[in-house]
């Protein structure tokens, strides 16, 4: 009978454990749920894509939910990219063909434009360009923010917070719609108008380069004007061309608005720089510099790659890429003309050769990301920089004396040699890149794990505004104590014309009784 009472309970217990197991599974899963968020992401493109990817992986390896917005036009983004992303497709007017036009005037104004023309021209010239890709992100605007369809799919969704890259418009208005906090993640704007403008982070001129000046923090008198005239020029450039936005936006508010209030309620400001890169100074609570988030320790070396860089011996190797944006790329058969220690790649490890104790040198557009790749493993560099931020991303390297510059347009083969001679056979140059990694990853967090950090932040306290700063609601002359100005010159006037007029008193009374003796 106990026997038989023992076999026939077994199965009970063995139910009653599988019953609790499952609860307790079922609470973990509502708890983890709970705690996880649902984010919603801008599009954008280029290297700006790659960067923001690599954060919304971890944030999907997190437990949360990522929806990327993403147009029927792009270079970059494509659906189905990667099955780790929910995407939401919308249409738009333009092609990709567009975009790529675009991209493609920008390139021929950076690398063979501008150093023919004077500044005048310069501006006039990237005015016509802006004007003509704000038609173009306008079109990106209207395919997501006019469709019904898609906004109030995006309603139903119920987000924590959004993404963007500001480097493309619009985010602000549709956070604003769904009443979600917004996250920025960009690398510069050009003077840094859209930090200091709207983001109303402080950047004194007296030491303070603006972005893509290719000046330092040390600046003499002569450069210290030049940079004043540049923030006033790009200040005042980005003023008349963000009219068009500011137009659009109050439209389709129904409200007086402008963009750089809509940008100015961003919660986080994340930075893809750090102070490994950037000159010293000021910044405010809500940026964040993040800058080699996407950095990573070298890998192991397909078997045939790694036997060709240790045929290298003592020497070691030379890493050569122009990045994603200009490809530089050969895939035929290898040249009669190219020597034996040279091996062409259609794609390669860049990370993980730069990562190789063999690497002696890095010859590099100036790409942010292939720059910090190099900080991250202390490799000095010979740069070509083509445009954009490339030529100032190297006027900080060379300040640092981690690179030195070849000018592409008028460059000869022995200039390289002898940059590469340089930066392989002078110390100091291999020496200050180790400083600069060595001050990379000495921060109390990885560049990742902050970036992650800062959104769930945001998600988990609905917002980060305790974080900006009152300017936000300050005029541009409260802002700059004017008002307090010309309060005290006046009360300071109107004291002078006080005492003058008394002492004229004392002296005329003084003179009418000296009369009367």
């Amino acid at each position: 009978m106990v026997a038989g009472h023992s076999m026939n309970t077994q199965p009970t217990v063995l139910l009653t454990n599988m019953r609790l197991v499952v609860c307790v599974l079922a609470l973990l899963t509502a708890f983890s749920a709970g705690e996880c968020g649902n984010v919603l992401v801008w599009f954008t493109e280029g290297s700006h894509w790659i960067n923001l990817k690599i954060v919304l992986e971890t944030l999907i390896d997190r437990g949360h939910n990522v929806t990327v917005l993403v147009p029927d036009a792009s270079i970059f983004m494509h659906e189905k990219e990667s099955d780790r992303f929910s995407y939401q497709n919308f249409s738009v007017s333009k092609s990709t063909q567009d975009m790529q036009d675009s991209l493609n005037d920008f390139l021929h104004f950076s690398m063979y434009e501008m150093d023919r023309l004077n500044l005048l021209q310069i501006h006039i010239r990237l005015y016509q360009l802006i004007s003509k890709d704000q038609q173009l992100c306008l079109a990106y605007c209207n395919g997501a923010l006019k469709s019904l369809e898609l906004m109030d799919k995006l309603l139903q969704e119920k987000f924590d917070v959004m993404l963007a890259d500001p480097i493309f418009p619009c985010s602000e208005v549709l956070a604003e719609k769904l009443d979600i906090p917004l996250v920025y993640t960009l690398r510069f704007s050009i003077a840094h108008t859209m930090e200091r403008m709207c983001g109303q982070i402080p950047a004194p001129p007296s030491y303070v380069p603006g972005a893509i000046s290719k000046l330092t923090d040390k600046m003499s008198f002569t450069e210290r004007i030049l940079n004043m005239l540049f923030y006033l020029s790009q200040d005042a450039l980005a003023s008349s061309l963000w009219k068009t936005i500011d137009n659009y936006y109050t439209e389709y508010l129904g409200r007086p608005t402008s963009y750089c209030e809509m940008m100015g309620k961003a919660d986080i400001w994340l930075i893809r720089t750090y102070w490994d890169f950037e000159f010293p100074r000021p910044f405010l609570p809500n940026f964040k510099f993040i800058g080699g988030l996407h950095c990573t320790p070298a890998k192991p070396l397909p078997k045939d790659l790694e036997e060709f860089v240790q045929s290298s011996g003592d020497d070691g190797i030379v890493v050569f890429t122009l990045g994603s944006m200009v490809l530089w790329r050969y895939g035929g058969e290898k040249p009669d003309t190219l020597g034996q220690n040279t091996k062409i790649f259609e794609w390669m490890p860049q990370n993980d050769l730069l990562g190789h104790p063999k690497t002696r040198a890095f010859i590099t557009h100036g790409g942010t990301n292939g720059i910090y790749e190099a900080i991250y493993h202390g490799v000095p560099m010979v740069g070509i920089p083509l445009f954009g931020d490339q030529p100032d991303n190297m006027v900080h390297m060379t300040t640092r004396g981690a690179a030195v510059v070849m000018d592409f347009n008028s460059m000869q083969t022995q200039d390289l040699v002898d940059g590469l001679n340089a930066v392989i056979n002078d110390p100091s140059y291999k020496e200050n890149a180790m400083r600069l990694s060595r001050i990379h990853h000495d921060r109390p967090m990885k560049p990742l794990d902050e970036s992650v950090f800062w959104i769930e932040f945001v998600m988990r306290n609905k917002g980060a505004k305790h974080l900006r700063v009152e300017a936000h609601n300050l005029t541009w002359y409260q802002y700059h104590c004017l008002d307090v100005f010309a309060f005290l010159t006046t009360v300071l006037y109107i004291c002078f014309k006080m005492a003058k007029f008394f002492i004229m008193r004392c002296c005329f009374r003084s003179k009418r009784k000296s009369k009367k003796e």
